[in-house]
C-alpha cells in the first residue's frame, strides 16, 4: 500500500498553555539533530520585537532593521545563520528568552552539538503554494513517496535528503527544462519550520513527519525534481508551474 507521510497521522505537540515553539525546536534539534536557530520574528506597531502579545500580523513588520524586508520574520538576523545548532542548552536559552520566535532550519547544515559534519540537515525544493497543491496531487497519482512538506501561505517546501551544490548542478545540467518557479534550499540556506508565524502568516505541515523519535525519511533531490518535471509535462497547459512575477527563467539556489 502506498505510504503518504503525514496523511494518516499528524505530528502533534502536547497541548499546553503558551507558545509551543520550544517543544518543536527541541524535537528538531535534539531528537532529529537538525541545526536550528530563532528567526528575526515580527515587531509591533510600536517598533519593539513582538513576542505574541495579541497584535494582528497586519500591524507588524520584520524585527530586522530593513523597513522593506521582503520576508518579514522568516530569516535569521540575530543570531546569524552560522549560529544554528542542535545543542539542547542553546535551544532552551533562545526560546526561553523569545518563546514565539520563528524556528529556522539551516538547510544542509551539520549538527553543531558535536562540532562534526555528520548528521546533515535536510535540504528542500520549494514552489508557489497554488502550484504546489496541484503538483502534490499529480505526484500522489504517480505513487511518488514524499517526505515532510512545509507550507506557508505563499510557498510549499518539499524536504529532501542533503545534497551538494555540485550534485544539484549536475542534476539540472542534464534537464532539458526545469520549471522556473522552483527554488532550491541547500547548504548555506535556510527554511522556516512549523509552528512559526511570519509576516505572510502561519507556517504549518502540509505533510507532517510521523510521530516518533527517529528523524523523518527524506527522498533524494533527484527523485523529487524528476517527479516534479514529469508532473509538469503531464499537466502541460494547466499552468502547473507558472513563472513568478519578475522571475522569468531564473532559478534560485
Amino acid at each position: 500500500m502506498r505510504e503518504i507521510l503525514g496523511r494518516r497521522r499528524r505530528l502533534r505537540y502536547r497541548r499546553k498553555k503558551g507558545p509551543v515553539q520550544l517543544e518543536a525546536a527541541l524535537t528538531f534539534a535534539v531528537e532529529w539533530q537538525w541545526p536550528v536557530l530563532p528567526g528575526a520574528g515580527l515587531k509591533s506597531a510600536g517598533g519593539d520585537r513582538s513576542e505574541g502579545r495579541g497584535r494582528s500580523r497586519g500591524d507588524r513588520g520584520c524585527a530586522c532593521p530593513d523597513p522593506e524586508c521582503v520576508v518579514p520574520g522568516a530569516h535569521p538576523f540575530d543570531p546569524g545563520l552560522l549560529a544554528a545548532t542542535s545543542d539542547e542548552r542553546m535551544i532552551r536559552w533562545w526560546w526561553t528568552n523569545r518563546p514565539t520566535a520563528p524556528i529556522m532550519l539551516a538547510t544542509g547544515g551539520p549538527s553543531r552539538a558535536t562540532g562534526s559534519g555528520e548528521g546533515r540537515a535536510p535540504c528542500a525544493v520549494s514552489l508557489p503554494a497554488v502550484a504546489a497543491s496541484r503538483a502534490l496531487s499529480v505526484l500522489d497519482r504517480m505513487d511518488m513517496r514524499l517526505g515532510p512538506v512545509v507550507a506557508t501561505p505563499t510557498r510549499w517546501s518539499l524536504l529532501v535528503a542533503p545534497y551538494t551544490l555540485e550534485q544539484l548542478g549536475e542534476l539540472l545540467f542534464v534537464k532539458d527544462c526545469v520549471p522556473s518557479s522552483l527554488r532550491f534550499h541547500g547548504s548555506g540556506g535556510y527554511l522556516v519550520l512549523p509552528p512559526s508565524e511570519t509576516g505572510t502568516g502561519l507556517v504549518r505541515w502540509e505533510r507532517a513527519p510521523l510521530p516518533g523519535s527517529a528523524a523523518p525519511w527524506l527522498p533524494d533531490v533527484e527523485a523529487v525534481v524528476d517527479a516534479l518535471v514529469e508532473a509538469s509535462a503531464s499537466d502541460a497547459g494547466s499552468g502547473l508551474y507558472p513563472p513568478e512575477a519578475g522571475e522569468g527563467s531564473r532559478l534560485t539556489y
